[in-house]
Formats: C-alpha cells, sequence, structure tokens
C-alpha cells in the first residue's frame, strides 16, 4: 500500500482529504491496479502470510494475501462461481470434490448449491485466512454451515500425495505460482491429482492471466495437454486480478466440457448466481486469437 503526503487532496465538500491511501497491485512492478481506501479493517500475520481487509468504495471490503488481492464484495463472485460450477455440471454425478487451497471458502459455498455432492472436502494449509474470512465476508464461507462440508487444515500437495481417496472433481483454487506454492503448478503435482480422480474424474485450476502471463500459461497447459484426454481454458472477467482477464484450465478424462453440460440438471437446480449462467458455461470457452496461439 502507498500513502501519498505530499500535498493534501480536496473531497468534493471543500474539505481536506486526510485519509489519502491507495493500494496498489502491479504485475512486474510496472502496471496493474491502484485502488483509493477508505479504510484498513484488519491486518494480522498468520504462520504463512500477512492477511489484510481493506474497504474501498468502488469494490466494498476486499481480502488481501501476501499482498495480492483475492476477493472482494463487488466483483460478482465470478472467480468461485466459474471455478465449480463449471466442472460440477460437466460431471454426471459429482459425488465426491476435493478443493486444494480456496480459503476464503467461496468455492466451497458454491460446490455446496449442487444437492449431488455428497462431501466437499477443503484442504486449506493456512486457518487464519478461514477465520478472518468469517468475519469480513460471511457470504462466502456460508457454507461451512453445510454438514457436508469437511474441511481441514494441511498441506495440500502432501495431502494428494498420500490420500487413498477418489474424487469426481477436484479443484485446485490456488494463489500465484510463486514461493511453497509453485510446487502445485508442476507437472509432477498434476499427475497427481489425476491419479486421484475417479475413471471420469474432472480437475479445474486457476492457470493466471493470459495477458500478463503468457508462459506460464503456455507451460501449464502444455504440462495438462500431456496427462489428460481433454483440456481446455476458459475464461472470466475478474476485474481485481491482474489485466481483469482470468483464465482456467479443464481437465478430464472423459467428459468435455460443451458436450456434456447438463442442462436439465441446470434447469432443475435454479441455481442464484451473479455471475456464472449456462450462457456463460459455453461462452467462456471461446477464446480471443492471441490466447489461442498460448496453448498446445
Amino acid at each position: 500500500m502507498q500513502n501519498e503526503n505530499k500535498k493534501d487532496y480536496i473531497t468534493e465538500d471543500g474539505m481536506a482529504d486526510l485519509w489519502n491511501v491507495w493500494y496498489s497491485e502491479l504485475h512486474d512492478g510496472l502496471s496493474g491496479l491502484t485502488i483509493k481506501i477508505d479504510r484498513l479493517i484488519e491486518s494480522t500475520q498468520s504462520e504463512f502470510q500477512r492477511i489484510d481487509v481493506i474497504d474501498t468504495k468502488d469494490f466494498g471490503k476486499m481480502l488481501v494475501l501476501y499482498g495480492s488481492l483475492m476477493v472482494c464484495d463487488n466483483d460478482n463472485n465470478a472467480y468461485n462461481e466459474m471455478i465449480a460450477h463449471v466442472p460440477l455440471f460437466s460431471h454426471p454425478a459429482p459425488k465426491q470434490v476435493l478443493i486444494i487451497g480456496g480459503g476464503d471458502c467461496g468455492a466451497l459455498t458454491e460446490v455446496l448449491k449442487h444437492p449431488q455432492v455428497e462431501q466437499c472436502t477443503m484442504c486449506e494449509i493456512d486457518k487464519e485466512v478461514v477465520e478472518v474470512s468469517k468475519r469480513h465476508f460471511p457470504y462466502l464461507t456460508a457454507g461451512l454451515d453445510d454438514s457436508r462440508a469437511n474441511l481441514l487444515f494441511a498441506d495440500g500437495k502432501k495431502f494428494i500425495e498420500e490420500t487413498k481417496e477418489k474424487f469426481d472433481v477436484i479443484i485446485l483454487d490456488l494463489s500465484d505460482p510463486i514461493g511453497p506454492a509453485a510446487d502445485l503448478f508442476q507437472k509432477e503435482f498434476h499427475q497427481k491429482v489425476s491419479d486421484c480422480l475417479g475413471d471420469d474424474g474432472i480437475m479445474v485450476a486457476q492457470t493466471e492471466s493470459p495477458f500478463y502471463n503468457k508462459s506460464t500459461v503456455s507451460s501449464l497447459f502444455e504440462n495438462l495437454s500431456d496427462i489428460f484426454p481433454i483440456c481446455k481454458m476458459y475464461t472470466c472477467f475478474m476485474p481485481i486480478y491482474p489485466s481483469s482477464y482470468w483464465s482456467f484450465g479443464f481437465c478430464s478424462k472423459k467428459q468435455d466440457p460443451l458436450k456434456d453440460f447438463d442442462q436439465e440438471r441446470y434447469d432443475e437446480l435454479k441455481l442464484v448466481t451473479k455471475y456464472y449462467n449456462n450462457d456463460m458455461h459455453y461462452g467462456s470457452f471461446a477464446l480471443p486469437q492471441f490466447v489461442k496461439e498460448l496453448l498446445p
């Protein structure tokens, strides 16, 4: 965060704006998003990272982990809805779901909107992220009250390596591939995730910005295509993420997200969402040419 002290700024009522604090998230220190902060609500240091909650006029409350924006009140919940509902409506019987990461619990809450899901296990390494989200983003953590939620505080990589369970859908709701999280973006890890899936299993992972992270996107999809018979990118609009254009990898052993979308189940469920719908399900797989050229 940065604070401009060189001069006072004048508000609409003619008074000096003494709280002139801005948050900036820059890609490689060059370009990105800058937001004026109304107040700092909470700042804490967990065992793993710094956690901040800030309040803004345009975006409402925002959750910041290790200096990176994760979620906010006014992003239409696009990321959580797209990472959850695209695979769940593509799988014929999504009973057992695993989320690696996902500390704000938004993906968990979306998954549990599906009555077919018998259990959703969320493996998050940082308990404090969940506790902060409970205090400030209760609509995201609502799924924790569901008896089908199974919350584990553990290392996701170790869990995948040691579990004997098989899952219908595995969602990799991970932070950026830096530091310890980098191992969870490697081909070896994705192969182990594939081994944890049932015969018709689906893995979905966040795969960064196709605009800013071109080399990362290319290498990710090259590796994923080697592991999964069906591997496709889909995208969504995320105003608080770098470039506001975010991608996901849909990776499956059998299911095609376009051919196997369950329209009947979608109609029956009458899902309440802000971003996802059946049109967005199909439309999210339409890619600009510059993005197609990143893929194998």
